[in-house]
């Protein structure tokens, strides 16, 4: 054990994220006179700023970079350590944090967020966009760049296949279709032409209860090119650190060395199998493996679906996994299938005096019909604001409930423009074939998704401003049986809020 204890806290929160944050101010409004410290490696935290309580349990706010000392400036009980940890001694109940200071603490919460999985280490033509400084060295890549490949499908991906321009870009992604952690093909045929286009024409609604979607076949892909005006941008620096706000390319410049304004090409279906330099492609036996005039490039993707593509460099968006490395030596935590800190519905883990919140745990205890736990803002702050009032109870001896926001999974967020509201099992999670869909949708305007299990509203997803979600939000709380509404729980020509109000 290395160096003698600096100090002992009341409370140790470890991880500038909005977790970390959104603990710290909670327990700073319960406990105010109490010995605080806050761990992080960046000068930076994230802060959760204009924050609005849409609905129930639907919640809007921006995420701001701001440096900790405003931090300590707010909450004189607070102390900020700059530096990452090294290891935990949940025996002993001491922190060892990089610079070889040690820190005891009565109560600990570990907050330390998730990494990206990249696809391959140390690979300099391979870059993961998690934080701030990562964004920024895309962005300065992505100014000599003529292609790209993102590899990926969730939030970050999305994102980014959209800003992008003056640089031709190869999606590759393992589903059939775009974005299915957060929706259905459906959905994502929706979004599509938001590739093609800056204007969507407006069309009448037209009302269907079932679709199909014409995807491509596996080896298939599907090209979109769109002719748009770049917009300019200012950047800024900051030091690394956390999670990316959920506008995180708000204000880089996401533009590439090319003409073209938008230039998409989707892979379905594939994964990456192998990624080579050109000495490698030509020193290779699959000499045959270069593509037809392409020219020379830096580094080439093989994917599984046989094609290889030559690109600038390759953006790894495939997801995170949860940050326990430096807490899991020596101690005992029992983790969940995903790798995360396994908590029960106080947020505590399996190691006395110690709780988590947001990516870095995994909600153990027995979830509500309507929730489920996705690695989002929205769930890092409910997370780190319950967690800090968890740990307040735990002091002040006072019982505590499980939160409200449990009860139901709710998020906002934008895609290609689109606002994009999802409650509920919006798809269908874990219900079987006991589900029966509803469906609105007018081009370039809104698509309206309802599932329905015996009759009662179990899930939803919102795209564009269609001014539904609280009057589904009830629906989905109150469990009521909409079996006589059939199809015209969706008839653009009623007006649903009046009807259940």
């Amino acid at each position: 054990m290395a160096g003698k204890k600096e100090k002992t806290f009341r409370f140790v929160i470890v991880g500038g994220g909005i977790a970390g944050v959104t603990c710290v101010e909670q327990l700073s409004s319960q406990v105010p006179c109490a010995d605080m410290a806050l761990i992080t490696a960046g000068q930076h935290i994230k802060a959760v700023t204009n924050y609005k309580q849409v609905s129930k349990t639907l919640e809007e706010f921006d995420v701001e970079e701001r440096l900790a000392s405003v931090l300590e400036e707010k909450f004189p009980n607070l102390t900020v350590i700059h530096s990452a940890v090294k290891s935990l001694h949940t025996k002993s109940h001491t922190v060892e944090t990089a610079d070889g200071r040690v820190f005891g603490y009565e109560k600990l919460c570990i907050c330390s967020g998730g990494r990206p999985k990249l696809l391959t280490q140390d690979n300099p033509y391979v870059l993961g966009i998690r934080d701030t400084d990562s964004a920024q060295e895309f962005q300065k890549r992505l100014c000599k760049a003529k292609r790209i490949v993102v590899v990926g499908n969730g939030g970050i991906a999305l994102e980014l296949v959209f800003e992008v321009e003056g640089c031709e870009v190869v999606w590759a992604v393992k589903d059939k279709a775009i974005g299915n952690t957060f929706f259905d093909a459906g959905a994502a045929q929706f979004l599509i032409p938001s590739l093609e286009t800056d204007k969507p024409e407006r069309a009448a609604p037209c009302k269907r209860t079932r679709y199909t979607t014409e995807t491509p076949a596996p080896g298939q892909s599907q090209t979109f090119t769109a002719d748009r005006n770049a917009r300019g941008h200012c950047s800024s620096t900051t030091e690394s650190g956390s999670a990316l706000g959920p506008d995180w390319h708000e204000g880089i410049v996401l533009k590439g060395a090319e003409q073209v304004s938008r230039r998409v090409s989707l892979e379905y279906q594939c994964e990456v199998e192998n990624i080579f330099t050109s000495e490698e492609l030509l020193n290779s036996p699959q000499q045959r493996l270069r593509t037809e005039n392409d020219g020379s490039w830096p580094v080439y993707v093989r994917l599984t679906n046989g094609k290889t593509v030559g690109c600038d460099f390759v953006v790894s968006a495939t997801g995170v996994v949860p940050n326990t490395e430096p807490f899991l030596h020596g101690n005992n935590f029992a983790l969940a299938d995903d790798g995360g800190l396994q908590v029960d519905d106080h947020m505590m883990t399996s190691e006395p005096d110690v709780y988590a919140a947001g990516d870095v745990c995994t909600a153990c205890w027995e979830h509500s019909r309507l929730w489920q736990q996705m690695r989002l803002w929205t769930q890092a702050r409910q997370m780190g604001w319950y967690v800090g009032r968890c740990m307040a109870a735990h002091v002040l001896s006072e019982p505590i409930e499980l939160d409200f926001c449990f009860e139901l999974f709710s998020h906002i967020t934008k895609f290609f423009n689109y606002k994009v509201v999802l409650l509920g099992k919006f798809n269908g999670q874990g219900l079987g074939p006991d589900q029966e869909l509803l469906l609105r949708c007018t081009k370039g305007q809104e698509y309206i998704k309802v599932v329905l299990s015996g009759g009662r509203m179990v899930g939803a997803v919102l795209i564009g401003e269609t001014d539904l979600e609280e009057t589904f939000e009830n629906l989905i709380l109150n469990q009521m049986d909409l079996t006589r509404y059939g199809e015209d729980l969706l008839n653009p020509n009623i007006d649903i809020e009046d009807y259940f109000d």
